[in-house]
């Protein structure tokens, strides 16, 4: 996975903005359509990897399962924390949180942070 040139630099302050106001996010990623990470707050290129490939099959599997349609949102807890997808359109964000977080809150930042992001192939 490379980095998409055209919306890289916008979904990276996104992802700055993002961790800067919400204190539950422990790690974010933005990922295109197909599957490109364009930004990530992971300074290790294998957990970046490891998280989009997450938030690929978590999406698959979850329409796989009768969701239905595109899948818009998503949270899988664990009792060490929560990962959180959130899709429009093509673009996607996946977050890591701590145990218990503010599910509202976090989606809320998230589509937030994901609204940030220019789409692919438009003006910066």
């Amino acid at each position: 996975m490379g980095v998409v040139a055209s919306n890289a630099m916008d979904a990276q302050q996104a992802l700055a903005d993002l961790t800067e106001i919400s204190s539950q996010i422990e790690a974010a990623a933005v990922m295109a359509a197909d599957g490109t990470v364009v930004a990530t707050t992971l300074a290790d290129a294998g957990r970046t990897e490891v998280l989009a490939r997450l938030a690929a099959r978590l999406v698959s599997d979850a329409v796989k399962a009768g969701a239905g349609g595109e899948l818009a949102q998503l949270e899988a807890a664990t009792a060490d924390g929560s990962v959180f997808v959130v899709r429009d359109g093509g673009r996607l964000i996946v977050a890591l949180t701590r145990p218990n977080p503010t599910v509202g809150l976090v989606f809320y930042d998230l589509k937030s942070a994901l609204r940030g992001v220019a789409p692919a192939g438009s003006a910066a």
